[in-house]
């Protein structure tokens, strides 16, 4: 099934972007801004009919009163502030209502809301990626414990990947959120750069599994309970290798960013082990009997060329079956394992 995520990126989403205090580095904040609009003019080549927004919500609309895993915005329209700027999108309500549906189907059951407001965990990516079209946001609870885990939120953004596909809406998407930093605790100058770096290695190789790793501990440990946005985002992007990786560290934050627009690479090659192709199944029968049968090696030994003329098989397979040539096999496309066995063991009797 082709996929409906055309693409996606990991961002940061720091306060101090739109802030700017004295401590902050513009050197800094300028790469982070130019790498996102890079992004974000790709994702938007795309064509994609909606953009899902996944970020943490910094305990503003989801804390004391309630306090779901995931929660969907399904309102018209979303709005919010933050240091002086306003934010308003246009919401695609009726793709949120579709995801939320077969979500369900699949076991999962996302809060909903109709008017919660979005802060700068939405609001700075949508301005650094230069978002203008409709979007679905996704609140995600990584500040309150007990949050989900990183196997729930992959989950949750494969299942997300499959409603996209079910209601037929292309889709990029956008995880908002890390890497290491602790915002209100005594470690906020102290964010973890090598993690960060060590788990950028995997990830920019496109293993996105990478994220399931860690467990609740080792997210709190290093800075990075916001990553549970970015398990999300992987789930629905898939194991893809990123177009742009850039890792940009700050004294209190560390920044990276990610981007996925080119189009999805097939596997090249085939598999050291590929699955029985119904044409092999007599000759793979064959050499089954070689490594399982003393009798058969008997016969085998005696006389391979009649052994194999004998076993009623097209003329490249005899040939190859009476030489018990390795690689003659494996261009025939049999799987390797058997006729390894069917050698290693004939072989062991000859010797003798």
């Amino acid at each position: 099934m082709t996929s409906h995520v055309l693409g996606g990126a990991f961002v940061p989403h720091a306060p101090q972007f739109f802030t700017m205090p004295e401590t902050e580095d513009p050197d800094t904040v300028a790469r982070v801004r130019a790498v996102a609009g890079r992004i974000g003019e790709a994702l938007a080549a795309l064509e994609p009919d909606v953009w899902i927004v996944i970020a943490n919500d910094h305990v503003n609309q989801f804390f004391l009163h309630c306090t779901p895993a995931f929660a969907l915005h399904t309102g018209a329209e979303v709005r919010g502030s933050f240091a002086g700027r306003e934010f308003r999108h246009e919401v695609a309500s009726a793709t949120a209502h579709g995801v939320i549906r077969h979500l369900q189907s699949e076991g999962f059951d996302p809060a909903f809301t109709s008017t919660a407001e979005i802060d700068y965990a939405f609001g700075i990516p949508l301005a650094h990626l230069g978002v203008d079209a409709p979007i679905v946001p996704l609140y995600v609870n990584a500040y309150v414990p007990p949050q989900p885990s990183m196997e729930r939120c992959y989950a949750f953004g494969q299942a997300l990947a499959r409603a996209l596909a079910a209601i037929d809406v292309r889709a990029v998407v956008i995880a908002s959120g890390g890497m290491s930093h602790f915002p209100g605790t005594e470690r906020y100058s102290e964010p973890d750069l090598e993690f960060d770096k060590a788990l950028l290695e995997p990830l920019g190789r496109g293993q996105l599994r990478a994220l399931l790793s860690f467990d609740e501990r080792r997210l709190d440990a290093t800075g990075n309970v916001e990553l549970r946005c970015w398990a999300i985002g992987a789930g629905a992007i898939g194991e893809r290798v990123p177009d742009v990786v850039q890792l940009d560290p700050s004294w209190h934050h560390i920044y990276g960013s990610l981007g996925w627009f080119a189009p999805r690479a097939e596997p090249a090659g085939a598999p050291h082990y590929p699955p029985v192709h119904a044409e092999r199944v007599a000759l793979t029968r064959i050499l089954h009997l070689l490594s399982n049968s003393a009798s058969e090696r008997a016969r085998y030994v005696g006389d391979p060329v009649g052994y194999a003329a004998a076993a009623g098989l097209g003329a490249d397979e005899t040939e190859a079956l009476a030489a018990l040539d390795m690689e003659r096999m494996r261009a025939l496309g049999v799987h390797p394992m058997v006729p390894f066995l069917a050698r290693l063991q004939i072989d062991h009797e000859r010797a003798g």
